[in-house]
């Protein structure tokens, strides 16, 4: 066995949490290339395959918080193998399902697992990836492994069905799921933040609650009606649950989302980003899948195929996004994101009217639509993270990674929702729309640079400290004051490189935690060069 803290060691740990990533993105694609067939099986309706997905999304983005906050409590590696095993056995209670109605709980099952993997992932490897260089490289590569999946999973996707049938998209993740949970309980050390966040049950619920009910009324309203009892009764549930959330988190000492976060207009312009692009890319594969297979009579694998040339883009464009990002700001790839994604909408519109597309059209809607995502998503979180306080990026990227998994659930919902009303253009224009959307957001998140005037002098460039704080300006206070104590400290002992120097700055500053799983997402800041990971 590797000694702890050794290379050797980190890098099984690197392959652990890449494997954990793998099982979370990999079946997201792969499931949508097996819709129609899954349909067929289990005589589902449009609404049938929409739950789905969204079971799946929504409890996805309403746990992801708890499960981080949780891990750093109770300890990481414990909720990192609860995870493990959860998906991992409700994976294979998904090929067994015997209805839809039973296959739409297992996928929720399953969601509860997937949640306790990528936040608590993030954080082991914070943990044990020290050197902030080192740790940078790290996540880098990590959170390639998402863009891999989706190079993969149409094709993986096409061949499972087309040689073992609609089942065997679940059977995939039996064996990655097992030998990570062998790795994990050998390999991966234990570790919990200092200061955990507390519980918010009640945020919780109406988080549940919002989601929930929205959703379902969008995905059944097509065949209920807009003013059908229970759709009405679920829009005033929504519109209830949100109206009451907001008041309530801001009464909270730690709230689970605090909603002063949305003070600051870059932060809540890359929030809406993400909602509108992941909406496009939930909508986007959804309807394409259906598109392919039911109107153009595709198989699986050439579903798979025709995908490819987005998934070659969404792989090779977030290096390039994040170059960008860092030499020239938010606003070259955003536009790049918007301009990408509304023009494959409308090329969509204009090659779905034919009965026989020209594949070349095709490849080209696809290749646009993978350049505009492949440009958005290093853009969204070094936004989110750079219109707060660096105290705060942890609480900003678990809201920006929430937003994503809102987005997809909203997507697939309403192009959904379109498609079972037999509006044939409505989808390409819906995914238009969002892209639209990301275009006019991007001038917001063009001025993403500086720190909100609420929070101006938690700069501290008079050393005096704010005597009436909020309990956010508070926390964030405390860690301006540790990270200057620290640098200072480094410069009276004689200092040494400014690497070194750094360092020690980071390590001091992150030994308050503040909490996501997210209490460590905030260590994730690259000391060396002062930019923040982009957390997938």
């Amino acid at each position: 066995m590797p000694e702890p803290g050794s290379r050797r060691h980190q890098l099984l740990v690197l392959t652990i949490c890449c494997m954990s990533v793998l099982l979370v993105s990999l079946d997201a694609t792969i499931l949508n290339v097996a819709l129609p067939s899954m349909q067929d099986a289990l005589a589902s309706p449009i609404s049938g395959l929409q739950w789905t997905l969204d079971a799946y999304t929504i409890v996805l983005a309403s746990f992801l918080t708890l499960a981080g906050s949780t891990a750093d409590r109770v300890g990481r590696r414990r909720i990192f193998q609860l995870g493990l095993a959860l998906f991992t056995a409700a994976s294979a209670l998904c090929s067994l399902a015997p209805t839809l109605e039973w296959l739409v709980a297992f996928r929720m099952v399953q969601a509860v697992g997937g949640c306790m993997l990528t936040p608590v992932a993030m954080a082991i490897l914070a943990n044990t990836f020290t050197e902030p260089r080192e740790r940078a490289r790290a996540i880098g590569v990590w959170g390639g492994v998402v863009g891999i999946s989706m190079a993969t999973g149409p094709i993986l996707g096409g061949l499972l069905v087309q040689s073992a049938g609609w089942r065997s998209v679940f059977w995939l993740n039996i064996p990655i799921g097992l030998a990570a949970l062998a790795l994990t309980v050998r390999y991966v050390p234990e570790s919990r933040a200092p200061r955990a966040r507390r519980p918010d049950p009640v945020g919780q619920l109406l988080v549940i609650t919002l989601l929930g009910t929205l959703t379902y009324a969008i995905i059944e309203a097509p065949d209920e009606g807009w003013t059908s009892p229970p759709i009405l009764a679920c829009l005033i549930a929504a519109a209830g649950a949100l109206a009451w959330f907001v008041p309530y988190e801001n009464r909270r000492t730690e709230p689970l989302v605090d909603p002063r976060l949305f003070r600051s207009a870059s932060f809540s312009a890359a929030t809406a980003t993400a909602v509108f692009a992941f909406a496009a890319l939930g909508g986007f594969l959804f309807a394409n899948t259906l598109y392919l297979q039911r109107q153009l009579g595709l198989s699986a694998l050439s579903t798979g195929l025709h995908l490819l040339p987005m998934a070659v883009l969404s792989l090779i464009c977030p290096p390039l996004s994040g170059r960008i990002v860092g030499s020239r700001g938010p606003r070259i790839p955003l536009l790049l994101a918007g301009t990408g994604i509304s023009a494959s909408g409308l090329l969509a519109v204009l090659v779905t009217r034919s009965t026989h597309p020209s594949h070349a059209l095709l490849s080209l809607t696809y290749a646009l639509f993978g350049l505009g995502f492949g440009f958005v998503n290093a853009p969204i979180t070094n936004t989110a993270v750079s219109g707060l306080p660096r105290a705060q990026a942890g609480v900003a990227a678990a809201v920006a990674a929430t937003s994503r998994q809102i987005g997809s659930s909203l997507g697939i919902a309403v192009v959904g929702a379109a498609i079972a009303a037999d509006v044939r253009p409505a989808p390409w224009w819906i995914i238009t729309g969002c892209g639209l959307a990301v275009l006019i957001l991007s001038t917001f998140s063009a001025h993403a640079s500086g720190i909100p005037e609420d929070h101006g002098s938690l700069r501290a460039r008079s050393g005096r400290r704010i005597s009436k704080a909020t309990p956010l300006v508070a926390r964030a206070q405390r860690a301006a004051d540790l990270e200057g104590n620290a640098a200072r400290c480094a410069r009276a002992a004689g200092g040494g490189s400014r690497r070194q120097r750094d360092k020690r700055v980071g390590r001091s500053a992150g030994e308050e935690g503040h909490g996501f799983g997210a209490d460590t997402l905030e260590e994730l800041s690259n000391g060396d060069q002062g930019t923040t990971v982009v957390a997938l």
